[in-house]
């Protein structure tokens, strides 16, 4: 093993397993020629509102486009304010000003990585509209405290589930508990396409109505526009991808937990601060993320033992120059803050073998110690 490189996602390997089931969906689309939206992209909606526990599912071009719209849909737009959290992918807060509106920001929870109720009220303002938490990392925010919140000054709560696929909350699966969820398929993510893809889960069947329409072009019949829309229709091809790709989704996330939990049990004792799961969520560890006091210098010696890490993310949306008009300063948000210069990714994926995890555990155990 010492010369063997562990790589930090491998989806060739996942590629591989699945190729028959893959090769067949996509020779469908190209017999079918439904190249955009269609029959496969209209039965992914079907199964993955049934897997998200929601009545409706509406597909798109990706998981931006799922946040834009679930924000429109919502009726948010100028002059109106969404609370969310610093610490997270730019994409939360790029939509809300895709939107027209204001982002406002609160402050994580440092063990969850996710926003803390308790910083929601200060921040809502007669111009709030809605509130938009991030699932990070594949474990839920803590939605009861939300909702209650939420529900008490009449506001909107939008679940940015994009990292999140299968997870729970308190038994219930993210993408229905809010009032509209987003998720993203980048290949990347839990349930990935090949390619770009997003959805919007919600039990609002005008909700519903209003992003199908919004996706199209603002149509709700051929060249018949009540809308101003977009162009965010998910391609066939990619809707019968992540057909074949659900029906393997659970055992992959059993296969992510088995291996975070073999790295809890090997990294107990090795001085990093292992990520939590707490009692009311189930983590699909989209990303298992420990922290650490010297992470530069412990993802740099990983990397020269072959393992390759990753940091999500070095710097929290405050604090990025593309984002400074919003008016923080550093300071503002110090458990993001903090997280930012902490954080560090391990690679897990379904396909990683014991052997793989023993190594990263066994480099990442000698390293802390020699720090």
């Amino acid at each position: 093993m010492a010369n063997t490189k562990v790589p930090f996602l491998d989806l060739k390997t996942q590629y591989q397993n699945i190729r028959p089931e893959i090769d067949e969906a996509i020779a469908r689309v190209l017999d079918n020629c439904q190249f955009v939206l269609g029959s496969e992209v209209a039965a992914f909606e079907k199964e993955f509102a049934t897997y998200s526990g929601a009545a409706e599912c509406i597909a798109l071009n990706s998981g931006t486009s799922a946040l834009h719209l679930a924000l429109l849909a919502a009726g948010v737009g100028p002059g109106d304010e969404v609370i969310t959290v610093p610490f997270t992918f730019v994409a939360s807060v790029a939509a809300i000003l895709y939107a027209g509106a204001r982002p406002v920001l609160v402050d994580i929870h440092p063990h969850t990585f996710t926003m803390n109720p308790s910083d929601i009220e200060a921040a809502i303002t007669p111009r709030t509209k809605a509130i938009l938490p991030v699932h990070l990392y594949g474990h839920p925010s803590d939605m009861d405290p939300i909702l209650e919140v939420a529900r008490r000054h009449g506001l909107t709560v939008i679940e940015d589930a994009a990292q999140a696929h299968g997870a729970r909350y308190k038994e219930c699966p993210v993408g229905n508990l809010g009032d509209i969820a987003c998720f993203s398929f980048y290949p990347t993510k839990n349930l990935g396409a090949y390619g770009e893809g997003g959805a919007v889960t919600t039990g609002n069947a005008e909700y519903a109505r209003t992003i199908r329409m919004l996706r199209d072009w603002g149509q709700d019949r051929k060249y018949h526009h009540l809308l101003r829309g977009f162009n965010y229709r998910m391609e066939g091809v990619q809707g019968a991808i992540l057909r074949v790709k659900l029906r393997h989704l659970d055992q992959w996330t059993e296969l992510r937990r088995a291996a975070a939990s073999e790295y809890n049990r090997l990294l107990a004792d090795c001085g990093v601060e292992l990520p939590r799961e707490m009692p009311w969520a189930r983590h699909v560890y989209h990303i298992y993320t420990l922290r650490t006091k010297d992470r530069d210098a412990l993802q740099a010696a990983l990397q020269a033992e072959g393992i390759q890490t990753a940091v999500h993310y070095a710097l929290p949306v405050h604090l990025q120059p593309a984002y400074a008009d919003l008016g923080y300063s550093r300071g503002a948000f110090p458990q993001s803050e903090k997280a930012a210069e902490e954080v560090l990714s391990l690679p897990l994926y379904p396909e990683i073998t014991d052997a793989q995890v023993q190594k990263v555990a066994q480099a990442l155990t000698s390293l802390a110690a020699a720090q």
